[in-house]
């Protein structure tokens, strides 16, 4: 095992609290705003809704404490900082490594398609885009879907290329307030219209009655998966942004600050969808259960139908696009840093490169709904897959091994040592390491098996 590496001279966060917006911007995702209250409507709702926030609190926590304290101590990003720990485990970097340079493409793809949504809403003509084949007809072009797909790809760049503190941290105190702010708006709005408050109460409220062990299960897998994707763990990014975050600061306050951040958007997305649709559906929350077509052609059917929709859905689309804008800022950050470390390049070069890949990457997954549309991989659209291949293969086998490098091979105590520097205590000490020797790699190992875990329970 080789000595940790001492900091290096790259950029930094200028402050804790623009580490925390930032992190907790790379969290909140789109996953937070369509794929948590699908998920919760489909399990439950506040049984869900229970156990996402127990997790999160402990195989959450201890995942993102893990992974920023390896960016910190090491001062490295994700290609090199594993081997920095022990040589045997130099291979998991690149594996790492590989996940952002997956999913940032495909991201920046949907991503266009909200701002898409943005722009038909902010221009008047929201009522359009609930129409029946609105959204199949968009991105069955090529036009208008390619040219979205540019220019988010295009902005997310632009703050990448200013670097740490003037690009991210800079739009991070800017954006994240915003959205939160936007979030309580939106959600306050939307349980007072009629119908919406039965909504609220089967999201809220956890109710056991009639609820099978089987369902439980399912719920704790379901709440087990999007926790790991929503809090960006296993991509690089939390390795990346630790390794710019200042000794000074304390990493367990700073991960509990971007827990509560990433939760509270999520939950309160949760009040803007479900009682909304609730209303709209007069209270079947099968209504919910539509996937991705719940942001793209359910919400604006609702939007139609409540007073005041077209400029609630104006800002609704603009939340979406904040906080699609936040994560996809953090992967093409990702990319960036690593580009730059391996190949020795300056950021400007380092990004124009990351963003030709992602344009070349990306139109496969724009293509692949319209043109190319009869070209699959194993069964699968070329977005599907850069998804399936990235969430449910690489995320959790970095997660497993990072969780048996430093509970079997480093020992807790290289990340405990962090932690507590500067004589900080670590109030969570006992739990980090129950969870990162027994319960983190038992909760990976589940993830890989999920399809078949679901196919068993659900059969």
């Amino acid at each position: 095992m080789s000595k940790d590496s001492t900091k290096n001279t790259k950029e930094n966060f200028g402050s804790k609290l623009g580490f925390i917006l930032a992190a907790a911007g790379s969290a909140v995702g789109l996953g937070n705003i369509w794929r948590f209250p699908y998920l919760a409507a489909k399990d439950g709702g506040g049984i869900f809704l229970l156990v996402y926030i127990i997790l999160a609190i402990t195989f959450g926590f201890s995942l993102m404490i893990t992974e920023i304290s390896i960016g910190r101590k090491t001062g490295k990003t994700v290609i090199t900082a594993y081997k920095s720990i022990d040589k045997k485990f130099g291979f998991l970097g690149p594996i790492a490594a590989v996940v952002p340079f997956i999913i940032t493409p495909y991201y920046c793809v949907i991503g266009g398609w909200v701002l898409r949504y943005f722009v038909q809403f902010v221009s008047g003509k929201g009522v359009e885009a609930a129409n029946d084949g609105f959204f199949s007809d968009f991105i069955g072009g090529f036009g208008s879907p390619v040219a979205f797909f540019v220019i988010y790809a295009v902005l997310t760049a632009a703050v990448v290329i200013f670097g740490v503190q003037k690009g991210i941290e800079k739009i991070s105190k800017i954006m994240m307030p915003a959205l939160i702010v936007l979030t309580i708006g939106i959600a306050v709005y939307t349980m007072t219209i009629p119908g919406a408050l039965d909504g609220v109460k089967y999201y809220i409220l956890p109710n056991f009655k009639g609820f099978t062990f089987k369902q439980l299960l399912l719920t704790i897998v379901d709440a087990m998966g999007q926790l790991f994707y929503s809090m960006s763990l296993a991509m690089g990014i939390m390795v990346t942004y630790g390794s710019y975050m200042r000794k000074e600061d304390s990493l367990e306050g700073s991960v509990r600050q971007i827990e509560v951040f990433d939760t509270a958007v999520a939950f309160l997305a949760g009040l803007i969808i479900i009682p909304g649709v609730f209303a709209f559906s007069g209270g079947d929350p099968s209504a919910l259960n539509a996937g991705p077509s719940l942001m793209f052609i359910t919400l604006p059917q609702v939007f139609k139908s409540m007073f005041g929709g077209q400029i609630v859905g104006t800002l609704f689309f603009l939340l979406v696009t904040l906080a699609a804008l936040t994560s996809s800022i953090s992967l093409l950050e990702t990319m960036v840093s690593i580009v730059s470390e391996k190949f020795k390049l300056n950021r400007y070069i380092s990004t124009a490169i990351c963003v030709g890949f992602v344009f070349v990457i990306g139109m496969t997954s724009v293509l692949g709904y319209g043109i190319w549309s009869d070209v699959t991989i194993f069964g699968y659209q070329f977005l599907d897959f850069y998804d399936f291949i990235s969430n449910n293969v690489i995320m959790p086998i970095v997660a497993l091994l990072t969780c048996i490098l430093i509970g079997y091979f480093a020992k807790t105590k290289w990340v405990e040592d962090e932690v507590e520097g500067n004589g900080r205590k670590f109030g969570a000490k006992g739990l980090y390491r129950v969870m990162v020797l027994v319960v983190c790699p038992i909760c990976m190992i589940i993830i890989l098996l999920t399809p078949l875990i679901t196919k068993f329970l659900e059969g």
